[in-house]
């Protein structure tokens, strides 16, 4: 597993989705020229949530204290409908993550930044019961949890790996009491430090994390 921190007193979080003809980005090769003269403060970026065919979010989707997509509770099929989906969310006292109909009951602080995705790995310190310990259904695959100290802390596996395995990661090694599953098969990473972009199939959405000024 590829473990990439996000320290609140030392970086910001942002999402970026379309270029600046307003076209989707669909992977790192596009995010950079967007980033502008902020390329230079990048310490990493990954696929932030599942997408539809044009490469645009299926739930919510929060940017920039914008919200250009809404919370979507309803059903259907495959692994973002796995419920309980949730949020990684932005606001006023940092970072979090909340099931879908959590965080439609929240009430206070503005949102900067929100992507929707799922299923949720971990809630409340308990494995998502959908899923075996070490499943048949084995895949690259990316998610996010946020800590006791409000540190971010995002992971892509570096082999196929289960859904039950990956979720262990995030509370028993990274000890998040919550976590989010991004995305498989497309899970993709810029880890400027490590030299490392991928460039495999389009994505949707990016989460981009910035060192602060």
């Amino acid at each position: 597993m590829t473990v990439c921190t996000a320290d609140p007193t030392q970086h910001v979080i942002e999402l970026a989705e379309l270029d600046r003809e307003g076209k989707p980005l669909r992977g790192f090769a596009r995010l950079e020229p967007a980033l502008g003269s902020r390329r230079d403060r990048l310490v990493f970026a990954m696929n932030a949530g599942m997408f539809d065919d044009r490469g645009l979010p299926i739930g919510l989707y929060v940017e920039q204290g914008r919200e250009l997509q809404s919370l979507n509770q309803r059903g259907g099929t495959g692994n973002f409908y796995m419920k309980p989906n949730g949020v990684f969310y932005g606001d006023d006292s940092g970072w979090h993550i909340a099931t879908a109909s959590a965080f439609a009951a929240r009430r206070t602080g503005g949102i900067h930044f929100a992507t929707q995705s799922g299923p949720m790995l971990v809630k409340d310190g308990r494995y998502n019961a959908a899923f075996d310990e070490n499943g048949p259904s084995r895949y690259i695959r990316n998610g996010v949890c946020v800590d006791g100290e409000g540190r971010a802390f995002f992971a892509i596996s570096n082999a196929p790996v289960s859904f039950g395995k990956f979720a262990r990661l995030f509370r028993d090694r990274l000890n998040c009491p919550n976590a989010l599953y991004l995305d498989g098969t497309v899970s993709s990473l810029w880890e400027t430090k490590a030299g490392r972009r991928d460039a495999g199939a389009p994505i949707g959405p990016i989460v981009v994390v910035m060192q602060k000024r």
